[in-house]
């Protein structure tokens, strides 16, 4: 789900932000940050102190200014796996979005102007030429991005250590094999993300060969 949700605002931003440079600029800058330094940064955005206390968290300073009371927004279940998957979509966007506009760049204006001569509409254009020209781009975006998320640790382990119903794969490998030592069931539930990842890459990679880029 929050892979669609990624592609999806990747893609609209990519068409239809104004501003360019300074738009990329701004969306691309989290890049920069770690999916762990941008964990903690998103930790005092939903940081939590019960009634009465100072709100640190932005999201509940605000809600105190207008006389509402606190929100626990990482306990919340199953919202709090929305606010995570929120911190991951504001890290990785840019990477997206970069790939997104250049290939979009790179769609030859003759062949938008023959569409319009043609009669076709900017919808008809966008979805009949625009699309299948970037197919490509959109399918190793879409790999790229389900294999960040199948392999997602950092985000939620800096967050909420897994707990309140936000449990993935990579907290829970950690979880057996350091904390409770179980080095079998470990070592097990590594084999299954690796298999799960597998057919995803091998896929990204095919597709890399059919379009000469690998």
């Amino acid at each position: 789900m929050d892979d669609l949700v990624m592609l999806l605002t990747v893609f609209v931003l990519a068409v239809f932000v104004g501003f360019e440079v300074i738009a990329k600029a701004i969306i691309f800058m989290p890049m920069a940050i770690s999916l762990v330094g941008a964990s903690v940064i998103w930790r005092f955005m939903y940081a939590y102190a019960p009634p009465g206390q100072p709100q640190i968290g932005v999201l509940n300073a605000i809600r105190s200014v207008f006389g509402l009371d606190p929100q626990s927004w990482l306990t919340v279940q199953p919202w709090n796996n929305l606010y995570l998957v929120l911190v991951m979509i504001w890290g990785s966007t840019g990477f997206a979005m970069v790939l997104f506009s250049a290939a979009l760049k790179g769609v030859p204006t003759d062949l938008l102007e023959a569409a319009r001569v043609d009669g076709a509409t900017e919808i008809q254009t966008f979805f009949r030429i625009i699309i299948p020209y970037i197919q490509g781009t959109i399918l190793t975006v879409t790999t790229t991005i389900a294999i960040g998320t199948l392999k997602i640790f950092d985000v939620v382990f800096v967050m909420t250590g897994g707990q309140y119903g936000t449990s993935v794969v990579g907290t829970e490998f950690y979880r057996q094999f350091f904390t409770n030592r179980n080095f079998g069931y470990g070592a097990a539930i590594a084999i299954v993300l690796f298999v799960a990842i597998s057919p995803v890459m091998v896929y990204n990679l095919r597709q890399l060969q059919k379009q000469e880029g690998f």
